[in-house]
């Protein structure tokens, strides 16, 4: 009895030992496992990312070293790119992350919208991850669209005191409204609702700005293939759609057809006229209205030009979504009315523009005015521009 004791404790006390060992074993191999993912992350790290003062330094030489530099990268200079930075902060509720400061995040996406680069030739430059390009450039978009409130003013009517003789006859006019095609890429199987009249596919963007052009609204997303007519009536019908009091109306081309907010002539009955520079070679009313109303009207094409020659983003196709291009055509129209408003001698937007104007908002009155909500041809629109035709007839003789 006391020799099968004896000779059953060694043979515990060794189990034991065994169980001890691979235990200690095991913890050995886990912390040699954990000792080689750390080796590993810290030399990713130290391979790829850069140091906090590094990336401050590629910020510095790109935005606040000169003028020229901040120019030909970001498409502003280093005055007006530090205001819409604070702007951001404070309106848009753009706010610094851990390692990517507001300027950083405005830097980065100016210059996608400039240079329409990839998001791997961003990453590389910036020396940050793709996703992160990613993350910051989606940010900073949305951040952009919140300024829409203050940079997106309400049009002030043509009064009679209106010295520029290209808009001294259209009183009540508003501004003028007309259309123009973004490429974007889509999928197969959507081309053929977005191809337009030349044949690849485009965004249909409605725009109306006013006579200082500025854009005060704004309606992307439409095919290529829907006509400028159909995309005003989804406009007027929106319940946050463009507002037209029924006193005021817009110029547009004859290829949207409405008489009732926007009166024109047919452009089958009245042919283009190319006048040389000192001869008027009007014979009638109407062409003489035909001839005053595109000078006005052509605004609007000025606006497009400034926008597609700052932001190249707009001029060929951009390698995102439908949906997130319809947010990036909507912030860039934004950058338009901010730095037309903060730099007026710019060199795509040479215009002066007038205080009233860019502090104009909604009447004092808290009743709303009586706006146009559907389009059709009426009598008293209709004699309304035989009337001014008649009177640019008459103030020519």
């Amino acid at each position: 009895m006391d020799s099968n004791s004896s000779s059953g404790r060694p043979r515990a006390r060794d189990l034991l030992m065994n169980h001890i060992h691979i235990c200690l074993r095991f913890i050995e191999l886990l912390v040699q496992m954990f000792r080689v993912m750390a080796s590993r992350r810290r030399r990713v790290e130290r391979t790829y990312k850069l140091g906090y003062d590094k990336h401050r330094q590629i910020i510095h030489n790109l935005v606040y070293k000169s003028d020229e530099t901040c120019y030909k990268m970001l498409r502003m200079k280093r005055e007006p790119f530090e205001k819409l930075r604070d702007m951001l902060y404070e309106h848009g509720k753009l706010r610094d992350k851990r390692c990517v400061l507001v300027d950083e995040h405005l830097a980065i996406t100016l210059h996608i919208l400039g240079h329409n680069i990839r998001n791997r030739v961003i990453s590389t430059w910036f020396q940050r991850s793709g996703d992160t390009v990613s993350k910051v450039f989606r940010r900073t978009i949305g951040a952009l669209i919140r300024l829409q409130r203050m940079l997106l003013k309400h049009p002030v009517p043509i009064g009679p005191e209106e010295n520029d003789l290209r808009w001294s006859y259209f009183q009540g006019c508003l501004g003028a409204i007309d259309g123009t095609h973004i490429p974007i890429i889509v999928c197969n199987n959507q081309k053929a609702r977005f191809r337009c009249r030349k044949g690849f596919p485009t965004m249909n963007v409605m725009c109306a700005c006013t006579p200082s052009k500025l854009i005060t609204y704004i309606l992307p997303g439409w095919e290529g293939s829907a006509a400028d007519g159909r995309i005003l009536r989804d406009a007027l019908s929106r319940r946050n759609g463009l507002k037209v009091p029924n006193d005021n109306y817009y110029l547009v081309d004859a290829g949207t057809l409405i008489v009732k907010v926007f009166g024109t002539f047919s452009r089958s009955t009245i042919p283009l006229i190319r006048v040389a520079s000192g001869k008027r070679p009007k014979t009638n009313t109407r062409r003489s209205f035909q001839y005053a109303s595109p000078k006005a009207r052509n605004i609007i094409e000025t606006c497009f030009g400034a926008l597609k020659q700052r932001w190249a983003v707009l001029r060929s196709p951009c390698f995102y979504d439908v949906k997130m291009t319809t947010l990036i055509i909507i912030a860039c129209v934004v950058l338009h009315n901010y730095l037309t408003m903060e730099v007026p001698d710019d060199l795509l937007d040479n215009v002066v523009v007038e205080g009233q104007e860019l502090g104009a908002e909604d009447d004092a009155s808290n009743e709303p005015p009586e706006v146009i909500s559907q389009v059709g041809q009426t009598d008293a629109w209709t004699a309304f521009r035989n009337n001014l035709a008649i009177d640019m007839w008459d103030s020519y003789h």
